[in-house]
């Protein structure tokens, strides 16, 4: 496969994901419209501001150096495109938090990134299948690998944080009855 048809067979791809889950948002949102604005939930565990910069020197800085001297430097166009697609659908799901939180300011904010996510499960896994058994790619499939622990455990973070950022009450152990 030439590098201009992986580049159309990746475009295509993404843009189907991204309108289905722009779609998907849109949708929910409707449903969601009526409620009262959503804001998050303040203040932030102690843990957050240290899990949240991890996930942006590991999940960003580390694939963007990466990209840099794989795919820049060295000339590995393959490299360049599986960590550029990455960079775009992450930058795509970030503008959808930024406008779900701030402009449709609902609920709809809590759900993004679990539609984005999993697709980037996808887009590791695919990336490693196109970078094949190249031994000068090692590194950058270990980074692919690394990458999909380390948003796999973001996602199940997202999830443990679901009844604080729903704001589901909790009962207190003095309110737990034994039966």
């Amino acid at each position: 496969m030439t590098s201009f048809n992986i580049n159309l067979y990746l475009f295509l791809e993404n843009l189907v994901f991204f309108v289905i889950a722009t779609f998907f948002i849109v949708v929910v949102n409707r449903g969601w419209k009526d409620t009262k604005p959503y804001t998050l939930p303040l203040p932030l565990p102690a843990w957050y501001k240290v899990w949240f910069l991890s996930v942006q020197l590991l999940g960003a800085l580390l694939p963007l150096v990466v990209m840099l001297l794989w795919g820049v430097w060295w000339g590995e166009r393959t490299v360049l495109t599986v960590l550029g697609w990455y960079f775009i659908v992450l930058g795509l799901q970030i503008l959808s938090e930024i406008v779900t939180l701030r402009q449709l300011q609902n609920v709809v904010w809590v759900m993004v990134p679990y539609i984005y996510l999993p697709y980037r499960f996808w887009q590791l896994y695919e990336g490693l299948t196109l970078l094949g058994s190249k031994t000068e790619l090692l590194w950058v499939r270990y980074l692919l690998i690394f990458e999909l622990v380390l948003w796999m455990v973001n996602y199940a973070l997202d999830i443990s944080q679901l009844p604080r950022l729903l704001r589901w009450e909790v009962k207190s152990n003095s309110d737990v009855s034994i039966s």
